[in-house]
């Protein structure tokens, strides 16, 4: 079966056969508002199936790991099916399980056999609600919560491409979820564009992160000295820090041009250190290499790749950069430079406005960071310059402004809370047990 012919019978199959599962039908009237109170449940612990492609680094990897660990905390039962990675060891530590199965391959009849092998987890761990994070494993959950008739929600966790049917379909089953999450409004709006259909399940959940573990006083001087040392960095030096997977969107190659504008303009100290995992894209690296190379920048500019601690990384950084290229449907990046007292810099499209405060939007005593237009390498340069000058109490001002702004709106805590909410509002529908 080639991949048309697969995605066509699909079609045809999900026409034909009612758009809403079970708990969607019995519950007709049913929309997500994310509320704010729990919502008391009959069944004692709860099984959660989180579904997600691998658990080796990234925004949507990190979040299934902390819904994984709030759910352990509030003494449901917490799994996760994917293909395994580097983050498989902290899931387990706190009592989470780890199921190993290929949901990572796009090929269609592995996302047929992966129904059958989901559907077996369920009946086996008696999972209550499965929750798919990425588009080809979603489309083997969505079949297998149809066929065992339990709630399916999905997390929309980035900006997809449709530029043709076949792909706009293939990207419709994050929206067919009973509840659907977006990571941010952007997202939202995006979604609701694309699946008008998909407007009353949408619930709007920022990604958190762990304010705490970030905030500078939580980094020991001896883990900023071990990680500048395996870096080869002099800590003494301004430095420029970049955070994000090695590909294009990402924007190394615009930070690198910015680099090389800072130094025609007479700046000889400040470094640039990009931190990421090229991900087997050898080729890009290769690129950035050669390019750093041809502004004569080696030393000056580091490819240091994966860091495992993000918090150390920031606190040898006098600014942080997002210079993505696409929009981004959340930004986490950015909250995690505020979060961490860093001045940060970012590209002005996608969900940032909602990550990152600054003009026309808001006054520049509100100001929690700066925005660039994405892609110019001169107004970046610019920013840079602007953000290393800024010193003193000028400088704590606007940290601490930004501190309190990722505080109030995107701790982990409160991720968490309002995705268990939504699992509650599913769980608790009286007709789940005559379903099951």
């Amino acid at each position: 079966m080639n991949c048309r012919s697969f995605w066509l019978i699909l079609w045809l199959w999900l026409v034909y056969v009612p758009s809403a599962s079970p708990l969607a039908q019995a519950k007709a009237k049913f929309k997500v508002s994310a509320p704010e109170q729990k919502v008391s449940i009959q069944k004692s612990k709860p099984v959660v199936l989180q579904v997600i492609p691998d658990l080796e680094t990234g925004g949507a990897e990190r979040t299934t790991v902390d819904i994984a660990k709030a759910l352990t905390d509030a003494g449901w039962t917490a799994l996760v099916a994917s293909e395994g990675g580097r983050l498989v060891a902290e899931l387990e530590s706190f009592g989470a399980h780890h199921i190993t199965l290929p949901v990572k391959s796009k090929n269609p009849l592995t996302i047929w056999r992966n129904t059958a092998r989901l559907g077996q987890v369920i009946r086996d761990r008696n999972v209550d609600l499965i929750h798919a994070r990425s588009r080809a494993p979603a489309w083997s959950a969505l079949l297998a919560a149809r066929r065992e008739k339990i709630p399916f929600v999905t997390t929309y966790h980035g900006v997809y491409n449709q530029k043709s049917r076949i792909k706009a379909f293939y990207n419709s089953v994050m929206a067919r979820g009973d509840a659907v999450i977006a990571n941010s409004g952007y997202t939202a709006n995006l979604i609701q564009e694309r699946n008008p259909v998909a407007a009353g399940k949408i619930t709007v959940i920022h990604r958190g992160s762990d304010l705490g573990a970030l905030a500078p006083e939580a980094v020991s001087s001896e883990r900023r000295n071990t990680l500048a040392e395996a870096w080869k960095v002099d800590a003494n030096r301004p430095i420029i820090l970049n955070m994000g997977r090695l590909t294009a969107w990402k924007g190394q190659g615009i930070v690198i041009d910015a680099m090389a504008k800072l130094a025609e303009a007479g700046d000889s100290q400040t470094i640039a250190i990009l931190a990421g995992d090229a991900q087997g894209r050898d080729k890009y690296l290769a690129e950035l290499k050669a390019q750093i190379a041809g502004h004569g920048l080696e030393g000056r500019i580091l490819l240091v790749g994966h860091c495992a601690d993000v918090p150390a990384a920031l606190s040898l950084a006098d600014v942080a950069v997002v210079a993505s290229v696409e929009a981004e449907a959340f930004g986490r990046a950015a909250v995690e430079a505020q979060a961490a007292h860093v001045p940060v810099i970012v590209s002005d499209l996608g969900a940032v406005p909602e990550t990152v405060l600054a003009p026309p939007e808001r006054s520049d005593d509100e100001r929690t960071g700066w925005r660039v237009p994405p892609g110019n390498s001169e107004a970046l340069a610019a920013t840079l310059r602007q953000a290393l000058d800024l010193k003193g109490e000028d400088r704590q001002a606007l940290t601490d402004r930004a501190a309190r702004h990722v505080s109030e709106n995107f701790s982990v805590e409160a991720m968490c809370e309002k995705t268990l909410n939504v699992y509650r509002s599913l769980l608790s529908d009286q007709d789940l047990d005559q379903l099951r």
